[in-house]
């Protein structure tokens, strides 16, 4: 089931946070599903502002994706175009521009770095001993679904208690997501980081998930700016999808393996056509129906995340929150399924025409290979009218040349 975790008192530290020194380069690495695309949104908003008050955001977007993976060796997202060096390269260039100030860099990818000598490297090429680490946590039992039904967004066939079983209860526990334990051992991905840095340069931030502007407030604290300049950004984008959109996208993901169509069209017309173009259109109701982890995976996740906790704490790195909400999980009951309702998820009618739809613009919208640079607008932001134009015009081309 889907849970909510509680604690009975106030974080012990969390009164009080010291600012990190003027010039510090600030490394949020995530890890995924820990607040990052919103707190990475509400960065990205307010970085003139920062400026004014001596904090830059060096990177050209809100959130330097192909940078990272090509720094961290790791492939794009399906079909996608290949991360390359010189994406890296402009990131570093970026970051050097900022001179003696302090700025901020936040990719939940760097999380996906393989080993020390990495690590080490990705460090020293942004400034060595002015960096500092930042990493952000929540219980895993409150990232596994909303991970899973990523991993669906990313070609992912398995059913979620199928995933579970693979995650949890069969070793070496690696498949068929290898990267979920590089990241969400958290304990691991601490260690790692503050075998480089030294834990005196390694920041912990619990996420409470009952404060939804809480990880706002610390970015603010810690890079000295004034309260409540960090604002969230709505992104529909965003947003997890619910189970019957994942089951549907789940079963074409074996459709769509089973006939061996090119991945480039999974990256153009599936992922940021027809699952974009849903997710921007269509808000979840009442009466869908959300992923729900069984009780048996949220006790074992429990029970990790308090074995995490203990070694984090151990290792000497400032930690700000509750430790505890790593492994205090309790069944929140607005999210119980209620009892005798025997809840089908079935995916609404609006919303699979909203999916069709953008996979049909997303065809008439650009060709397969990106071999352009992409374009200012993308599909889902583009009316209805001019794309139904657009689609019309090409299939009229296509049957003349036929």
């Amino acid at each position: 089931m889907e849970t909510d975790c509680t604690r009975a008192e106030l974080p012990a530290d969390g009164d009080v946070i010291t600012p990190l020194a003027t010039g510090t380069r600030l490394l949020h690495i995530g890890p995924h599903k820990t607040g990052t695309t919103s707190i990475q949104g509400a960065l990205f908003e307010a970085r003139a502002e920062m400026a004014r008050h001596g904090v830059e955001w060096p990177a050209a977007t809100r959130h330097p994706m192909e940078a990272v993976l090509a720094a961290c060796a790791r492939t794009g997202m399906m079909g996608d175009p290949a991360p390359t060096e010189r994406h890296w390269e402009r990131l570093l260039e970026q970051v050097r521009g900022t001179g003696r100030r302090t700025s901020v860099i936040s990719s939940e990818f760097f999380a996906d770095a393989p080993d020390d000598d990495t690590v080490e490297r990705i460090v020293e090429q942004l400034g060595g001993e002015r960096v500092h680490v930042l990493v952000t946590l929540r219980p895993l039992a409150r990232i596994m679904p909303s991970q899973w039904q990523q991993y669906v967004q990313n070609g992912l066939r398995m059913g979620y208690e199928d995933w579970l079983e693979h995650l949890l209860r069969k070793p070496p526990y690696d498949r068929p997501t290898p990267s979920f334990w590089r990241r969400h051992r958290h304990d691991r991905l601490v260690e790692r980081w503050a075998r480089v840095v030294g834990a005196e340069r390694v920041t912990v931030v619990v996420v409470d998930d009952r404060d939804r502007q809480s990880l706002m407030r610390t970015f603010e604290a810690l890079l000295g700016l004034p309260a409540h300049l960090l604002r969230p950004i709505p992104d529909a984008a965003n947003r997890s999808l619910t189970l019957a959109e994942t089951e549907m996208l789940r079963n074409l993901n074996k459709e769509f393996r089973a006939n061996e169509l090119p991945e480039e069209l999974y990256s153009q017309l599936v992922r940021n056509g027809a699952v974009m173009h849903m997710k921007n259109t269509c808000a979840p109701g009442p009466g869908d129906v959300k992923i729900c982890t069984p009780q048996w995976a949220v006790e074992v996740a429990a029970g990790i995340g308090a074995e995490m906790a203990e070694r984090i704490g151990s290792t000497g790195v400032r930690i700000v929150g509750d430790m505890s909400l790593l492994s205090a999980v309790q069944l929140s009951a607005v999210q119980q399924p209620a009892a005798g309702t025997g809840a089908v998820p079935r995916i609404a009618p609006e919303a699979a025409a909203h999916a069709l739809y953008g996979a049909l613009a997303a065809a008439a919208g650009a060709p397969v290979r990106h071999a352009a640079p992409a374009k200012s607008r993308t599909v889902h932001q583009t009316s209805s009218r001019e794309l139904v134009r657009v689609l019309g015009h090409r299939c009229l081309k296509r049957l003349r040349l036929r």
